[in-house]
């Protein structure tokens, strides 16, 4: 019966530790740019020794256009458009000032968003 003490204190200990987390969400049209983008991030990250998970691919985002050929006549001539957003996220464990520095330096391709929160 200590035990089962023991072992429900060691638990709570672990989890009254807080855990930061640095998530990086990286979005862009082109998913050649998107992943050499993501492969400088996880390189610097690799190399000041912090610990990373991902990228995990997200959905990518579709957004779709019909527009008619003509301005008056040929109701039935029409195009359509599609624009893609392929997106990536990227958890940093606990992250030293020394990694959070080396990311903001970082000067990515135009074209790539990133979204940046501690959580």
């Amino acid at each position: 019966m200590a035990d089962t003490k023991t072992k429900r204190t060691v638990k709570k200990a672990a989890e009254a530790v807080p855990e930061h987390k640095l998530r990086i969400r990286v979005a862009a049209y082109e998913h050649k740019i998107l992943d050499l983008s993501v492969k400088q991030i996880m390189d610097t990250a690799a190399r000041l020794d912090a610990q990373v998970v991902g990228p995990v691919p997200l959905p990518t985002q579709i957004k779709r256009w019909t527009v008619n050929r003509s301005t008056f006549v040929h109701k039935d001539a029409r195009e359509q458009f599609e624009m893609r957003i392929h997106k990536r996220l990227i958890d940093i464990l606990n992250p030293s000032p020394k990694v959070i520095e080396a990311l903001t330096n970082l000067t990515l391709p135009s074209g790539v968003t990133i979204d940046v929160k501690m959580v």
